[in-house]
């Protein structure tokens, strides 16, 4: 924040932020990038990290080691780094921050297959502890494809890299998405994983549970006398949960057509999302105490039988249409995509909690690709009042109460209620009440993986996602699919691109007398 800036708000401060400014800053450390030379890295990792460097969250001393097989050196990958940074940062280059946080930039060219690179690397990482004191203080991020996971970690544990030298140091790992392909291989990964590292050292990410709305869900929740008494099945008639995307697939085909919308999003994003919304409160905010909760409401999730998995779900693919007004080609007519391709780049489903807070109570749950506009939304419908005493336009103005929590692409909280229209008579209309983070704090947002990045630094595992998760969450996504594959289908639903979806999806709704929220 340049000096204006800070006279500014010292003179008008805002209450909102009050106690924003408490700042926590890791012990130093080496992050280890695997597969430093990809797109995660260049577009998020590096400039999530110059960003913590800008804010100051960063201790003196870090650093950062990429390690792949493209043939950069030390001072090459520097500035290719630097170019990812001036292009997505959210802050602008400052060369005096850059000067600081790219001298603890580092790279080693090695294959995660050979065993030989990893005494490279462990090699470099002496010099590095040598050279910045970071003491042995390892954390490990496999940006790379899920088949290099087992080799990598395996290359590790037999350097002795994935225990610490000394009680004072700790190794931790970060595992991308997708974490695993369905339960079983999921399971195996798991494994894989905890014979070289302590389930406490492994941070599961998903990039979802570091935006600041996600978040917001515990404390808007549970920091609220007002609502957390109406939570429950005696005022909500139903929940909607939208992730939907205005792109394609982009050069992804390979990966999509194994994939497909429900492993590719429903899986992660939406049952994270689904899990905190239906979650019951935890005993404190640490780690395990939230994700007990989560696991509970998951393991809670009424098993989907076959036979109902047409009645519950529905498939289909985008074909072609417009989007913002640019024509756009079909799934099928993607490259790389099979012209009879049954992949699914819409998924909708309905699943129902059986517990007391939520019995009867359905949670729908949507995403695709190529809709109308990219959006992430909790909506929840509270149920309608008992008795009518207001007909003014009982067609228009009698929708029940909602609560909508959007997550993107603008993080807020909107509530729709009604009131009467000035006047002689008893005329309804809604109104919003709306909440925006970026203008209530008057700050730009940090990006998700600023946050997570920080978090596993810190050693705090509460936004990770802890391998009981991973694993209730496929179970359930494992059965809609089983079902899928049950009904032998030769053909799938299209729906037109810029569309929200198919038909069939709003009669996954109508058949309980609901409709979607247009976003």
């Amino acid at each position: 924040m340049d000096d204006a800036l800070a006279q500014a708000d010292a003179l008008n401060p805002n209450p909102l932020r009050e106690g924003l400014d408490i700042e926590r800053t890791p012990v130093p450390a080496t992050i280890v990038i695997f597969g430093a030379s990809g797109d995660l890295t260049f577009r998020k990792l590096i400039p999530a990290l110059y960003d913590l460097a800008y804010e100051r969250l960063l201790p003196a001393g870090f650093s950062i080691l990429g390690f792949a097989h493209r043939d950069f050196d030390d001072a090459s990958f520097r500035e290719q780094m630097r170019a990812g940074v001036e292009e997505f940062s959210r802050n602008p280059l400052d060369n005096a921050v850059w000067d600081s946080f790219s001298a603890g930039i580092h790279y080693t060219r090695g294959d995660f297959t050979i065993d030989e690179d990893y005494d490279k690397l462990a090699r470099r990482l002496r010099e590095i502890d040598s050279d910045r004191g970071t003491t042995g203080n390892y954390l490990y991020y496999l940006a790379t494809p899920p088949r290099f996971y087992e080799p990598i970690i395996d290359g590790l544990a037999a350097r002795g890299l994935e225990n610490p030298s000394s009680e004072a140091s700790w190794r931790r790992i970060i595992v991308e998405k997708p974490f695993g392909h369905d339960y079983q291989s999921a399971h195996e990964l798991n494994m894989a994983i905890s014979e070289a590292f302590d389930e406490d050292n492994v941070y599961r990410i998903d990039h979802y549970l570091g935006k600041e709305t996600v978040r917001n869900i515990l404390a808007f929740r549970f920091g609220n006398g007002i609502y957390e008494p109406l939570w429950n099945r005696h005022y909500i008639d139903h929940v909607q949960i939208t992730v939907a995307e205005s792109i394609g697939i982009e050069d992804r085909a390979g990966y999509y057509e194994r994939s497909g919308a429900i492993r590719d999003m429903v899986q992660n994003h939406l049952m994270q999302l689904f899990s905190l919304t239906a979650m019951e409160a935890p005993v404190s905010l640490a780690a395990d105490a939230v994700r007990d909760e989560k696991v509970k409401v998951l393991n809670a999730v009424r098993p989907m039988r076959p036979e109902l998995v047409p009645r519950q779900t529905v498939r289909a693919q985008y074909g072609p249409g417009y989007v913002s007004g640019e024509e756009v080609a079909g799934y099928r007519d993607e490259t790389g995509v099979a012209t009879d391709s049954m992949t699914e780049t819409y998924a909708a489903l309905t699943l129902y909690v059986d517990n007391w807070r939520w019995a009867g109570v359905p949670f729908y749950l949507r995403t695709g690709k190529r809709l109308a506009r990219r959006v992430t939304e909790v909506a929840i419908r509270f149920r309608p009042v008992p008795q009518r005493l207001f007909e003014s336009d009982p067609t228009e103005h009698s929708a029940p109460n909602e609560l909508v929590l959007e997550i993107q692409p603008d993080e807020g909280i909107n509530l729709n209620f009604k009131v009467k229209v000035p006047g002689p008579t008893f005329d309804l209309r809604p109104v919003n009440m709306v909440f925006q983070y970026g203008t209530a704090f008057n700050v730009q947002l940090p990006e998700a993986y600023e946050r997570l990045l920080l978090d596993a630094m810190l050693g705090d595992r509460t936004l990770f996602i802890r391998r009981d998760e991973v694993e209730a969450a496929w179970q359930i996504v494992d059965r809609v699919i089983s079902g899928w594959e049950r009904q032998g289908a030769h053909s799938i639903p299209t729906y037109h691109s810029g569309s929200w979806g198919p038909s069939e999806a709003n009669l996954l709704l109508a058949h309980d007398g609901h409709e979607w929220r247009r976003p």
